[in-house]
């Protein structure tokens, strides 16, 4: 199973893009996106600390948690697809972390057993969103062996 976990709600213009992964995915795994509001505080500290609250109570200890940060590990589509394939024989769902735009309570980065990146640019978060479930479909038919990735 693959769960991913955003703070902030979507907007109009992304949100098709996001229900069309969405359905592709379940295709190949059970799929549940959680999005969490982000906080309306301009306080950094307070803001990612009200974000971890929120985000601590839609995980457990089954989650295989992997945030996005900009400092993470960055990967290919063919090694991040062999990353999905391997952790998912040893742990039967991955927690994918997409944090505010203050990014990530540490809290919530010590509970992860590895942080991503896509890339040093920063992005807005919706559309990242999309990267991350387009990205995880892609890993899905690489997994299959499937013509979509080229």
């Amino acid at each position: 199973m693959i769960k991913v976990i955003c703070v902030g709600k979507i907007k109009e213009l992304f949100s098709h893009l996001v229900k069309e992964y969405e359905k592709r995915l379940l295709k190949y795994t059970k799929f549940e996106l959680i999005e969490i509001p982000d906080s309306s505080t301009d306080d950094p500290v307070v803001c990612k600390r009200q974000e971890k609250e929120k985000i601590l109570k839609v995980i457990s200890e089954k989650d295989y948690i992997i945030t996005l940060e900009i400092e993470g590990r960055m990967y290919n589509s063919n090694e991040f697809a062999h990353l999905i394939e391997q952790t998912l024989i040893h742990h039967p769902q991955i927690t994918f972390i997409i944090g505010g735009s203050y990014g990530l309570d540490e809290e919530i980065k010590k509970l992860a057993k590895m942080s991503l990146s896509f890339s040093p640019l920063t992005f807005p978060h919706q559309l990242f969103r999309v990267l991350l479930l387009e990205q995880i479909y892609r890993a899905y038919t690489i997994m299959n062996h499937e013509k979509y990735h080229k």
